[in-house]
């Protein structure tokens, strides 16, 4: 629905719900505060960020209109997809026990945990995401200059 829909609104909306599942997913491996994290900084700031953007373009009304004729194809495609994400997520959870692998599994999602491997291993995809978020906002300020002149 992220990547399909043509209307931007409905699109961040939809990505706040897979980001919601993915802390679903962090719950599941007992890691409570990444999913607290993904819940405060991806779906709370983040997507705030989003649709500040979206709203930032002044985008038209009459292209945000609803399309009830594509209700039942759209459902549709939501029951199949979730069909088959089930069965991979219920052959990821049954076949894996990949977890072990891990230097300090009882440890895994724990603040300690997390912030040494995000200011150790993963410090340079950390500091690139933030340019990333950075240019993107001034990309959307150039944008917008442009279509008020």
């Amino acid at each position: 629905m992220v990547v399909s829909n043509k209307n931007p609104v409905i699109s961040a909306i939809s990505l706040v719900l897979t980001l919601f599942s993915t802390a679903v997913l962090f719950i599941l491996l007992n890691a409570h505060f990444a999913a607290a994290i993904q819940v405060l900084v991806y779906a709370g700031a983040i997507m705030v960020l989003f649709l500040f953007t979206v709203m930032f373009l002044n985008i038209k009304d009459d292209e945000l209109r609803f399309d009830a004729l594509n209700i039942p194809r759209r459902l549709t495609f939501l029951f199949v997809f979730i069909i088959i994400v089930g069965y991979f997520a219920s052959k990821l959870f049954i076949t894996s026990k990949s977890f072990s692998k891990l230097s300090d599994p009882e440890n895994f999602g724990t603040v300690k945990e997390v912030g040494t491997l995000l200011f150790t291993d993963y410090l340079l995809p950390f500091e690139l995401t933030s340019i990333l978020i950075v240019v993107a906002i001034v990309g959307v300020v150039v944008i917008a200059k442009v279509r008020k002149a």
